[in-house]
């Protein structure tokens, strides 16, 4: 009896498979965990390996309309070659050379810009030229013609962090070439327009934003390390806390900058307490050197470097300095949702590996 029922069920497996329909019963545990499962895993790409291979690419690869953009895109190993840094986010090392120029174009996912290193170089964002310094973030949000200028005879590095995954995943791509005349938008008399308009206004929440939720992006297209810089300073001047941050935020409604991006800058000073929030993140280090232990996993980090912590990876940071990181996640999506969830835990992590990044595996290996 139970031999004739086995050839039935296995029939009817075959039957389903046949017809493209799953059985609930037989994969439930996969799709309902305790906890998130991300397919990202913990990652580090230094500026040491990227900057040389940018500087390659500036002498080889031109930057034209069909090309677009030299870019270099953060590709997490756990993703089985999505050039994504985690599920939701891209990110990426954009290099522009002296007197380049990066066409115009406009797409539906939206876009920040984190300045590393160089001078010289403007976005236009929907006709804002926005001068761009270290540490600056420019915003370039969806469906906003934008392009990039080097008006200068030196190079410019800066990190690029997209919603491009997350909009990949609701099918809603498009992307339009910039229609003329020429491949850019024309210089303005005067940039950084938004920038005027909002002097003086706020644009930076302590800690995150936590409340405020807009479907609108902020209007302030460029945001001041200087103006990051004093935020934190005045954080650290009243807090003895280990590790300080601010969220940058729409001036008009306090909301984050971006419906699906938030930006934040940290300073690391001592050893903070692990932390894991559902939603992925990407940090780029700004300033000093030090370390992050992820899920066990300890990652050496400096400046230029950036790393990835998937959702609800526990995540501690130490420095001996005073180090400064900027970090993007995709939190207003998980906070319009309601599917924001945070815990701090009570005690560090054992450290039970320490990440090498590939390029120094490549050299032990030769």
């Amino acid at each position: 009896m139970t031999t004739h029922v086995d050839t039935e069920l296995q029939e009817l497996y075959r039957d389903l498979d046949a017809v493209d329909l799953q059985p609930l019963w037989t994969i439930t545990e996969q799709l309902l965990t305790p906890t998130p499962r991300p397919r990202s895993v913990p990652w580090l790409w230094s500026a040491a390996t990227m900057k040389p291979l940018a500087r390659r690419a500036i002498r080889l690869v031109p930057v034209e309309r069909g090309g677009e953009r030299r870019v270099l895109s953060l590709r997490n190993p756990g993703l089985g070659g999505l050039p994504y840094a985690v599920g939701t986010l891209w990110g990426a090392m954009q290099c522009l050379g002296g007197n380049e120029t990066a066409p115009a174009h406009r797409h539906s996912p939206g876009a920040i810009r984190f300045v590393l290193e160089g001078e010289g170089v403007y976005t236009t964002v929907n006709g804002d030229a926005c001068d761009m310094h270290p540490g600056d973030l420019v915003l370039t949000p969806s469906m906003n013609w934008h392009d990039h200028v080097n008006s200068g005879d030196g190079e410019m590095f800066w990190f690029d962090g997209l919603d491009l995954p997350m909009v990949a995943a609701l099918d809603s791509i498009f992307f339009e070439p910039y229609p003329g005349p020429g491949e850019n938008q024309p210089e303005p008399a005067e940039h950084n327009a938004s920038e005027q308009a909002y002097a003086g206004g706020t644009r930076y929440a302590d800690g995150a934003v936590t409340d405020a939720l807009s479907p609108t992006h902020s209007k302030l297209m460029i945001y001041r390390w200087a103006d990051t810089r004093a935020q934190l300073d005045r954080l650290a001047a009243a807090s003895d806390e280990p590790l300080l941050s601010v969220e940058y935020a729409d001036p008009e409604t306090g909301a984050s900058v971006m419906p699906t991006l938030a930006c934040s800058a940290q300073r690391i000073r001592g050893r903070s307490l692990p932390v894991r929030h559902t939603g992925n993140a990407v940090h780029v280090v700004f300033s000093g050197h030090g370390s992050s232990v992820i899920e066990g996993q300890r990652f050496d980090w400096g400046p230029g470097d950036m790393f990835a912590v998937p959702s609800w990876a526990a995540a501690e940071h130490h420095s001996d300095e005073s180090a400064e990181v900027f970090v993007l996640s995709d939190a207003p999506v998980l906070r319009a949702l309601g599917l924001y969830r945070e815990e701090t835990l009570p005690a560090a992590q054992t450290v039970t590996s320490v990440f090498t990044p590939r390029s120094d595996r490549t050299e032990e290996t030769q």
